[in-house]
């Protein structure tokens, strides 16, 4: 495109831009940029380190090259052609030294970041026909053909790109014409190739309601197989414009690229196409729980008004603590022995009881205590005090299951419990049904979330692209 104006490049500025200003909204919308983070959870493998890290390079590697060139483009402005009677922007053979220079950095860079845009589709690809295509519940995606699609194929993306780009940047313009005719027949093959799962997506979720999946699985698969027609419908309008571009470009004779028209406006659609279709894999590969954030936000407003609440009690207990002990503080006047007792301001009440324990007589309802070592006195007890002891220890059960602790088994830990007698128990098999809910489906579609964070359940089916230790 640096035969194209100005405002194309500021337009894939500006569009690119605000999708970085979304991108930062939404993660730290997300957790906070936690999921960006080396080890951002129980999930956080090699596999999804590549995927989280190839989208958020593609990003700036885009908007890089975008700014780079509209700030070119714009220093060196439109020339007039006297003899055609028309005014196009200066060509690229008329620019300084600098400038020229800089055009195949810009351009490797724009490369890049387009192969990790395809290294993200490509997983996006796989994940998807492997998801619709599992139906044994013991199938594993890091062992199923569709990852070593993806590892070869964003193998290839990630070696081919540059390549083109690095091969051809003798000429600037043939250049560009084949790195836009590298990026977007391997983008548009992936796009087509994503026809089929929208085809047979609807059955997928067809197929799960009808084998009792629960409803919170349905509701995001449908939410994310909307979102994939809507990304795929942005993915054309990216890749087609330049295909064409691409294309006319190496062709020898030039229609398309020689109106600055049609170079704008297709150049134009690509850049909404690249900013929204990225946007949309955002939401998919990091989406939000509207639910969840307001409960957070609602738990953490509970929590502060408690420790408010909290501090007032205490400030009042305190008070109610001083004025009890100014009242104890003031002579106590035995009414049953006419005496004034002051041992209160003199010894502490473990070594002088009002009550003398060692003088108390209960019998029945009433209890015999002698006051402050004087006649004794005849006390009622209080209905509170009566306690069946004999009801309250048939509410506790003779005996009690044995109790397991925690063990370690090698690498992983035995969770302990109690031990059921007859079918109650938690077997291997129970825990095994309860887990898949007794359903022959994959168990990363109960647990599924996101097309990168994926969870099974189970520390054998992991693949050795998560680095546990």
């Amino acid at each position: 495109m640096s035969h194209t104006s100005p405002a194309t490049y500021l337009v894939w500025t500006l569009l690119t831009g605000i999708l970085g200003v979304f991108l930062l909204f939404h993660l730290w919308s997300f957790d906070r940029f936690k999921c960006i983070k080396w080890d951002s959870g129980a999930h956080s493998g090699a596999f999804k380190r590549i995927m989280t890290y190839s989208y958020l390079l593609s990003i700036p590697l885009i908007f890089a090259y975008a700014l780079g060139m509209t700030i070119i483009k714009y220093r060196q402005g439109f020339i007039a052609l006297p003899l055609i009677g028309t005014i196009v922007p200066k060509p690229y053979q008329l620019w300084g030294k600098v400038e020229q220079a800089a055009i195949f950095p810009f351009t490797l860079m724009f490369s890049i970041g387009w192969s990790m845009e395809i290294v993200t589709h490509l997983e996006e690809l796989c994940f998807w026909l492997f998801l619709v295509n599992s139906g044994s519940a013991q199938q594993n995606w890091f062992r199923s053909p569709y990852f070593k699609v993806w590892v070869g194929g964003s193998m290839v993306a990630v070696i081919y790109m540059p390549l083109v780009t690095i091969f051809t940047r003798s000429n600037h313009l043939m250049n560009e014409a084949y790195t836009f005719l590298a990026g977007s027949l391997g983008s548009l093959c992936l796009t087509l190739w994503f026809m089929p799962v929208l085809w047979t997506f609807p059955r997928f979720l067809n197929n799960l309601r009808a084998d009792g999946v629960d409803t919170s699985t349905i509701v995001r698969l449908t939410k994310f197989s909307e979102l994939n027609n809507i990304r795929v419908l942005f993915r054309f309008l990216f890749t087609l414009p330049l295909l064409v571009l691409g294309v006319d470009g190496v062709t020898p004779h030039k229609h398309v690229n020689e109106s600055m028209f049609w170079t704008d406006i297709l150049a134009i659609i690509a850049g909404f196409g690249c900013a929204i279709s990225s946007g949309i894999t955002l939401v998919i590969f990091f989406p939000r729980s509207i639910e969840g954030e307001i409960a957070a936000k609602d738990a953490a407003k509970e929590r502060q008004r408690q420790r408010s609440q909290g501090r007032t009690t205490s400030f009042a207990d305190s008070n109610v603590h001083i004025r009890s002990i100014t009242s104890m503080s003031h002579p106590i006047q035995d009414s049953m022995s006419g005496t004034t007792n002051t041992y209160l301001l003199n010894q502490t009440p473990m070594h002088k009881n009002i009550y003398d324990l060692h003088t108390m007589d209960i019998r029945g309802d009433t209890a015999t205590v002698s006051v402050g070592g004087g006649s004794p006195t005849t006390v009622y007890k209080s209905p509170s005090w009566t306690v069946d002891d004999d009801e309250e220890r048939d509410t506790v059960p003779s005996t009690l299951p044995p109790i397991r602790p925690n063990r370690r088994r090698g690498k992983d830990i035995e969770v302990g419990g109690i031990d059921l007698p007859g079918p109650g128990r938690l077997t291997e098999g129970n825990l095994e049904m309860h887990d898949m809910g007794g359903l022959g489906v994959n168990p990363m579609i109960q647990n599924f979330t996101s097309p990168i964070d994926l969870a099974y359940g189970n520390p054998e089916n992991e693949s050795r692209l998560t680095f546990r230790r």
